[in-house]
């Protein structure tokens, strides 16, 4: 199974979704490719950090920041049971391949009215692409929640008639994820069993139901 986390607004999570969830997959037995898809290469940078602090590998990085990643994705993972991609912000071209690559796109989503707004040229790509690949499946998930807070309602309320079926789970705003970054590690190798690789978890078993036509 193909996941694409895409968004062309910046800075709504979108490599600490990918990190993670590449993660959670391969804590179930799957053999994992992280595509890493932006030039900035924070994927790149976190399977680094792993290997200077000496953490063993529990996925394998790629960088593909390429407009042909759909014509390639066959051979680039090749042998994998996943492929997780982390899609550029503000790179169309390659945003459009990213989404052609992918057989469900996970759309992240801060809960603010704005990145809601922001997430229109994201959603019209999407619409465009399924012209051409009608089977392919997409999700909004809503990341950065602040806990406690009403607006995350509010946003679901809002998400839930805004094209894509909308995740039930949702991932907070965590100081553990930035932590675990800095570490190389995914939050689950960090505090096992805590708020934040439950959450992590929900949303991994999620996206496998649609990705299997739940």
């Amino acid at each position: 199974m193909i996941y694409a986390f895409v968004n062309q607004k910046g800075g709504v999570g979108k490599t600490t979704l990918a990190v993670n969830v590449a993660a959670e997959r391969a804590r179930r037995g799957r053999r994992v490719l992280l595509v890493d898809a932006d030039v900035q290469g924070s994927a790149l940078d976190w399977q680094a950090q792993r290997g200077s602090l000496e953490h063993p590998p529990i996925v394998t990085v790629a960088g593909f920041p390429r407009d042909t990643i759909h014509r390639e994705i066959g051979q680039l993972g090749a042998g994998y049971d996943d492929v997780v991609i982390d899609a550029p912000p503000r790179v169309e071209s390659t945003a459009r391949a990213v989404i052609m690559a992918a057989d469900v796109v996970v759309l992240p989503v801060q809960p603010s009215p704005y990145d809601v707004w922001a997430s229109a040229e994201t959603l019209a790509l999407l619409q465009q692409s399924q012209v051409y690949k009608p089977e392919l499946k997409a999700a909004w998930l809503i990341n950065r929640r602040i806990v406690g807070s009403s607006i995350g309602r509010d946003i679901r309320k809002q998400l839930q008639d805004y094209g894509p079926q909308l995740l039930e789970a949702t991932v907070a705003q965590r100081v553990i994820f930035s932590e675990a970054a800095s570490r190389g590690l995914a939050v689950y190798e960090v505090d096992p069993g805590g708020v934040a690789d439950d959450e992590i978890r929900s949303v991994t078993t999620e996206l496998e139901e649609i990705g299997n036509g739940g």
